[in-house]
């Protein structure tokens, strides 16, 4: 059993596995393509997984994206502590072009973010030591990686002054980026 919810932008999705618990803790099945294909999702392939930890409460990550031809989806969870993740409508000619949605995910909620490609992806973190575990459609191609300003959108990302990267601190303004994706209704 699982849970799919569709957010505000129709292609971004929640997706809740269930949990089995007893006094050990509890076991999940973060992925299996048989029962999310049953549940009426079909996502695409995934070839690469990628984690990372972030120390300090306010780390934010973002606004990143990988442009065509290396375009990536990602399925994104949090493995500890707790994160506010984004993805944002990144699509020339999509009616929702430059909306935002965010949801919290962390480690009792279980709960994953479908963020296809085409979309700007980002987080803060709201615990210490939070660890991000992402699926990937695509491999990281440097060449193709960017990143918009995570300011530039009125998101509220919960904090005035996080722990940024170099990268991102200078990140094209939402204003002026020129999106390398396309809606294709």
């Amino acid at each position: 059993m699982i849970d799919i919810t569709t957010t505000a932008l129709p292609e971004v999705k929640v997706i809740t596995p269930r949990r089995f618990g007893d006094a050990r803790g509890w076991f999940s099945e973060s992925w299996n393509r048989n029962t999310l294909l049953a549940a009426g999702l079909d996502l695409p392939e995934f070839v690469q997984d990628n984690h990372s930890m972030s120390a300090q409460v306010g780390t934010l990550r973002g606004l990143h994206f990988q442009s065509p031809p290396h375009a990536q989806g990602k399925l994104v969870r949090c493995a500890r502590g707790a994160l506010l993740d984004v993805a944002v409508d990144a699509r020339r000619g999509s009616p929702r072009y430059g909306h935002w949605v965010a949801h919290e995910l962390s480690e009792d909620n279980g709960r994953q973010l479908w963020v296809p490609p085409g979309f700007l992806h980002g987080f803060v973190t709201l615990m210490p030591n939070t660890e991000i575990n992402y699926k990937c459609t695509d491999h990281y191609a440097p060449e193709c990686d960017g990143a918009v300003l995570w300011s530039s959108l009125g998101i509220d990302w919960g904090v005035d002054a996080p722990t940024l990267s170099d990268k991102d601190a200078v990140a094209t303004p939402f204003d002026t980026f020129e999106s390398p994706f396309d809606y294709e209704g």
